[in-house]
Parts: structure tokens; sequence; C-alpha cells
């Protein structure tokens, strides 16, 4: 291994190597050619340590991790979630029996909105595009014989995520876990619903107020618990260029961080929980650059604007899932191929965790089959490929280095125009980001409508008569009368005196200073529902209706 004498931030990641745990694998290429854990030029420049450096030492542009998959593969967590608990509980145990590594809880629309099966909105969704969990019960047998200890659970949920975190740590306690042992991570990025998903329930700086709450618990409580993930996915998904999704995606996180430490948090006492979901979409050096610069530019920041000390606070990790939004419902198998070349820029990015997407999501929710088939996308990559052999194998290259250079300026200049407007929250409410967005959305359709753009099996080498020959998943019509059963049954077994008293102590909490998480997970034991607990926040914080951007 060729390491320049002298220098200290090679020294200090051979002596990181020397310590570093390596998974049982055999590391050489198909032929029997050994290969060392990381390349690096023979002679070094202040430039290259400064920017590029190596894996495991700031800025991490090379990853977090010295030996990186190495040491432990990326998670293998695969997203799903339909109808009943019972039903999905079903498709985790199957997941985690085919070799899935983590677990991530798709939730259906009235979940995501807050409104218990019997609302007049929630008629023909429940279960429909996600699992329906509206009390603590549905989250007892979500995870029924899934020890939360063993498994890291992800869950994305937005405008209601308080109330799904509590319903999920009533839960581990009713296990008998330590929730100091709980892992996993909770999607409640609240400032991108505004910017591009647009599922939110509360006004922005009371959902700031209620992320900052449950900052403060997890970080006191739940040592190894991410208690946000913020998302550059669907900003992604909404349209945006890479640079855009970066940019927009690390401001969030920065305001994350501010309103930590406005609560009086030290910035290294809940910075390393702190972690992102990013896309991965078609253009595969743009994307292993993105996440590159994702690295680079939160490592700098954290460091030099923040003040953070621990060198895992200045560690940015993130979960990679593929790009829903170039699936195309014709020619649906294409979509595995677009798959694998997407997971595969994740894994040359460095992702610490990824989902891939079933070949059938634009047509439906994943069949068995399909979410096994990206399944083993994941393992191929892993096992077969040698991708994982190598820290950073594209490091050093000329193109992938401007690259990253480029995103981490474009990166700037759009942080230089958000703080012009007044910081992120401001810039949501005047429709900033929202409108570079739908520009950005315009341009990309505009160019595949021409064929500009081409995209295989829809603007060019398409069908004619296409007849897909594909299993489908269809949602029993049955999840939506078993949820509202279960509810009349629910509400007329439970303490009503108790529930009262629950829901009027998380009222009183929203006009004070006190930690809601506390009285909500009360509520949760007390079998309070989730549209019930949502009205009574309402009570002090109202609802949030968008003016237009345009």
């Amino acid at each position: 291994m060729n390491i320049p004498n002298g220098n200290k931030t090679l020294s200090n990641w051979s002596s990181s190597i020397e310590n570093s745990k390596v998974r049982s694998f055999n590391f050489d290429t198909l032929s029997g050619h050994p290969l060392d854990v990381c390349y690096f030029p023979d002679d070094f420049d202040q430039n290259f340590t400064d920017d590029i450096g190596a894996p495991g030492q700031y800025p991490y542009t090379r990853g977090i991790h010295s030996n990186l998959y190495r040491g432990k593969l990326w998670t293998m967590r695969q997203f799903a979630g339909f109808g009943i608990p019972d039903e999905t509980n079903q498709r985790f145990k199957l997941l985690l029996d085919k070799g899935q590594t983590g677990l991530s809880v798709a939730y259906d629309m009235p979940t995501l909105m807050g409104y218990d099966p019997d609302h007049n909105l929630s008629l023909g969704e429940v279960g429909k595009c996600g699992v329906n969990v509206f009390h603590i019960g549905d989250m007892e047998r979500l995870f029924d014989g899934i020890n939360l200890e063993d498994v890291s659970v992800s869950q994305t949920i937005n405008g209601p995520a308080i109330i799904l975190f509590a319903f999920y740590v009533a839960v581990a306690e009713r296990q008998g876990v330590n929730i100091k042992n709980l892992r996993g991570t909770l999607q409640n990025d609240i400032l991108k619903e505004f910017i591009a998903q647009k599922e939110w329930i509360f006004p922005p700086n009371p959902s700031m107020r209620l992320i900052t709450d449950m900052l403060s618990y997890c970080t006191e409580r739940m040592p190894l618990y991410n208690t946000i993930s913020v998302s550059g996915y669907h900003i992604r998904e909404a349209g945006s260029t890479a640079a855009q999704e970066l940019a927009f995606t690390l401001a969030d996180g920065f305001t994350y961080v501010e309103h930590g430490l406005n609560a009086g948090l030290d910035i290294d006492s809940f910075a390393p929980r702190i972690s992102f979901f990013f896309n991965s979409h078609s253009d595969f050096f743009e994307e292993i650059a993105k996440y590159r610069a994702a690295r680079r530019i939160w490592a700098k920041r954290l460091k030099n604007k923040y003040g953070a000390k621990s060198q895992k606070s200045m560690m940015l990790r993130f979960h990679t899932q593929t790009a829903g939004c170039s699936l195309t419902a014709q020619q649906p198998e294409i979509n595995i191929a677009r798959t694998s070349f997407q997971a595969m820029a994740a894994v040359l990015g460095g992702t610490q965790s990824l989902h891939t997407n079933s070949m059938d999501e634009t047509l439906a929710l994943p069949s068995e089959k399909a979410a096994e088939i990206a399944l083993r996308t994941q393992q191929l990559i892993a096992y077969e490929t040698g991708v994982a052999n190598v820290v950073d194998p594209l490091g050093g290259s000329w193109f992938v280095e401007q690259l990253t250079n480029d995103l981490e300026q474009k990166a700037e200049e759009y942080f230089n125009e958000i703080d012009d407007i007044g910081g992120v929250i401001p810039a949501i409410e005047q429709g900033y980001q929202q409108r570079e967005i739908a520009k950005s959305a315009s341009e990309y359709q505009s160019k595949v409508d021409n064929k500009d753009r081409v995209v295989v099996g829809v603007n060019k080498f398409a069908n004619e008569n296409e007849e897909l020959d594909i299993p489908i998943l269809e949602i029993d019509i049955r999840a939506e009368k078993n949820q509202m059963e279960i509810l009349s049954l629910v509400k007329n077994n439970r303490d009503d005196i108790s529930v009262k008293n629950s829901l009027e102590r998380i009222t009183k909490a929203c006009s004070t200073n006190d930690n809601l998480v506390i009285p909500i997970i009360e509520a949760a034991k007390n079998y309070c529902t989730l549209g019930e607990i949502v009205e009574a926040i309402k009570v002090e914080f109202g609802e949030w209706s968008e003016s237009s951007a345009f």
C-alpha cells in the first residue's frame, strides 16, 4: 500500500485500518489478484489532502469508515408496508428470511396525514399505499414476533412522526427492550414536506418544535437512534436536479442543527444522530459525485460554522433509495436493470443503507416476487461484483473529482441564495425551493417529450401493443373494514377518563416548553388513537395551508 511518509491524514488512516474489524470474505479479484483496501496517488499535495484525503478521515469525501464495506456491508433495508399490520408483518418476516438486514415501514396515506380509519378522508385509502397504523395495538401487530432490540427499523412518517414514534417506543417497552438499545431512523423531515412531498399537518414553526422535542428526548434516552432522517429523496422525486437535491437537503439539515442548538443542546450530543436520505438517479457518475460532495460539505460546515469537535458529528451518514421517478410502466422488466445501475452508484458513493425499488412499483405495491428480485439485486452487488472490496475505487478520477467539486460549488450558490432570503423556513414560505424544483422538473420533461433525453421503452425502443406479464399485488378491500372494526373495539374497551386526561395533557404541553414526547407516549399506552392525538395538538398548533409559489 503506497502510504507517503509524513502525511498525517494517511498515517491516521493506516492506524485505523490496523484496528478495524474485517468481515469474513475473499476480497481478491475473480481471477485471484489481491486488492488493497484503498488506493492513493504516489504524490500528495495539500489540495488532495484537504479535499479528498483518505476514507474515515476529515472531510470524509472518500467515506466515513476507514475500510467501509470490508468491515461491514451496507444495511439492506427494503421499504415495505401494505394492508393491515398483520399482512405487513408477514412481508417483514419474509424479507428477513431472505437475507434483508433492516426494516423500513411504509405507512398508508391516512396514517401519513394523521387520520383514523373512520375519518371521511380515509375512506378508500386504508392500507392502499402502505400499512395502516392508528394505535399502539397496530404497532404491536406490525412487529409481532420481531425483537426490536435485534433489528434496526426505519419509519417514513412526517407530520404525525412524533405519534408513530411514541407507538414504537411504547411497543419496545412492552417487549421488555431497554429503549437505549433501539436502533433505527425516523424520517421526520418536515421541511422537505413543505418543499416537495406536501404531506404536512401543522405549520412550519410548530412542526419544528415537535422535531426538536424528539431530538432532545432521543439525545437523552436513545443514543443509538437516528432522530432525524433529512430527506433529499422526495426533493429529487419532485423533479429537482442533483445539485438542488444536494443543496436543499443539506440546508434543511443545517436548519435542524440550528434548532437543536437554540434548544440548548450541545452540537456533539445530537449531530451524530442526524442522518440523511438521498435519491440515486440514472446519471451514474453525477450521483456518485453528489454523495461525495455531501459528505465534504457537511463535515466542513459542522466543524467550521457550528463548532463540532467530535468526528462523528462531522460524518454524514445516509440511506439511499433508487429513483422511483425513473421507473417506467412500459416494459417494467427493464426497471430491474435501471435499479441495478442506480444501486451500484449508491454503493460506489458509500451509502450506509439501501433500498432497491421493485420493477412493478409504477403499477402497484411490490409483489412478493418483485420484492425478492429487488433484494437479490443488492445481494448480487455485494457478493458478486467486487465493488465492495475496495473503498472509494473511483476516488482520484479526474472526472469524478471535478464533478464532485462542481456539485459542491453549485450547492454553495444555493446556500447563499437561501441565506439572502432569510433562511430555509422563510424561503419555503416564499416558495423559493418549490419554484426552483418546478422549473427543473418542467425542463426535464420537455427534454423527454422532445426526445432530447432518451427513456428506453418510452420515447425510444418502445414496444407497440405491449401486454404486461408480471404479477400485480392487489390489496384486500377488507383492510378498511377490518381496521374500522378494530377502532370500534379499541374505543369500547379503553378507559375513557385516562384517554381524556392524556389528550388534555398533550394540548397543555403544546402551550408550554414541556417535551411533548413524554405525554404522547403516555397517551399511546392509554390507547389514544393517532387521529385523537393529532386533534389534541391542533388545538394549539393549528393546521398549515400552503400559499401559491407562483
